[in-house]
């Protein structure tokens, strides 16, 4: 166990400076570090957070002061980044997706078997209200045996930054290359993982020109995707990824949780529960233990629906459902619980996360094993949709080691 790690955050984008203040306040990191190859967003990064700056990702790697990398970079090189700071003898801190092959993903599992480093893929969607509440109900066995759930990450591109609107790699990415947030949020609520998937797009027709052939590196012809997935134990996911869509928010969110005794449903603000009874069914409304508690104080106010609508308490507003992971985690000082966490509050356990697997030697939950399984079943999916949604076997790499320490 190590008193303190240093960390380098590898591209210095608009993502990434919302977690370096968290980073550099966690207690069990020493100094963080940044690296971009535009030397003007480094400089900005030293500017705003006094951090030293590193001239490259390769110089990164071979600093002895540097323990840790955080990858910040173009969604679809994280791969071989994250496979070239382990086998480099660095931890990895990485943004969503693991890779953008099922092979890079391979590889990474096997660099952290090699190396026994902590990889962590920092997924917000398995801290956000919705997937922690059905997944506290389904282990309380509310829902009985999963049957079939539903959750989509509907993103337009109206509302991609303007840095990414310049270039095709970040606008025309298949959607189902980005599917982490969606499956995430039902593949860890449920504990299962996905052996089959059928999919089909919807084929851009815009004039923008992002989704034609030879407009983007992968010829994607497809902002929107539409999948069915059978998960191991029987049940059914219905995941979505759309990009070309007249919705804003919640971009991410679980809008059905069916089980055998019960079910959860929601959609804009409204959370419902219903139980199977004697006659009929009851039903409970768990909107207050859902929602941030900004939003359940602002109810009944003027454009409420609006503001929900248009993600006004869908940034850095605590939940309810939330507290419990603060009661469970004394360590975190009051600075760090009043630094900004983005993403429905998700940052500040994310870090911790990867802070404290680093710190004990323990794997995160979301591990290089659970990251495959929320990262393939998009692969496969988009290969599904550029065939017609046939249906395809996803590849699984099993569970997480249960022994980790014990590899030491």
């Amino acid at each position: 166990m190590k008193d303190k790690f240093s960390i380098c955050f590898i591209g210095c984008g608009n993502f990434a400076r919302f977690f370096v203040p968290l980073f550099q306040n966690h207690p069990y990191v020493s100094k963080c570090y940044a690296c971009d190859l535009v030397p003007e967003r480094a400089k900005e990064y030293q500017d705003l957070f006094h951090v030293e700056i590193i001239d490259s990702f390769e110089e990164a790697l071979k600093r002895d002061d540097i323990d840790a990398v955080a990858v910040f970079v173009q969604r679809h090189l994280h791969g071989k980044i994250v496979c070239a700071a382990l086998n480099a003898g660095k931890h990895v801190y990485s943004a969503v997706p693991m890779a953008s092959s099922i092979e890079d993903c391979k590889n990474i599992i096997e660099a952290v078997k090699k190396t026994h480093l902590i990889y962590m893929m920092g997924e917000t969607c398995v801290y956000y209200p919705c997937s922690l509440y059905c997944k506290k109900e389904y282990e309380k066995g509310t829902f009985g045996k999963f049957v079939y759930g539903e959750s989509q990450y509907h993103h337009d591109l109206e509302h991609f930054p303007a840095t990414s609107k310049a270039e095709p790699q970040n606008m025309a990415v298949p959607p189902f290359y980005y599917a982490t947030h969606s499956t995430a949020m039902l593949v860890n609520a449920i504990g299962d993982h996905v052996v089959k998937v059928s999919a089909v797009g919807y084929r851009d027709t815009e004039e923008d020109t992002y989704f034609e052939v030879g407009k983007n590196p992968w010829d994607n012809l497809y902002s929107n995707e539409f999948s069915l997935m059978q998960l191991s134990r029987g049940g059914t996911i219905r995941i979505n990824e759309c990009r070309r869509i007249g919705y804003k928010a919640p971009s991410s969110y679980v809008s059905a949780f069916y089980g055998t005794k019960g079910c959860y449903q929601f959609n804009n603000a409204q959370h419902f529960v219903t139980h199977l009874a004697e006659k009929g069914v009851t039903l409970k409304d768990v909107s207050d233990e859902v929602n941030p508690t900004a939003m359940t104080e602002a109810r009944g106010t003027e454009n409420f629906y609006q503001e929900v609508a248009n993600h006004k308490w869908q940034w850095t507003d605590p939940s309810p459902v939330q507290s419990d992971l603060l009661a469970d985690r004394p360590h975190l000082p009051k600075e760090f619980m009043d630094i900004e966490s983005g993403h429905m509050n998700s940052h500040r356990f994310l870090v911790d996360d990867f802070c404290t697997a680093v710190h004990e030697n323990k794997l995160p939950p979301v591990n290089a094993w659970a990251a495959a399984r929320f990262t393939i079943p998009g692969i496969v999916a988009h290969e599904s949709v550029c065939r017609g949604g046939e249906l395809l076997d996803v590849p699984d790499f099993g569970d997480a080691p249960t022994d980790w320490n014990a590899e030491e």
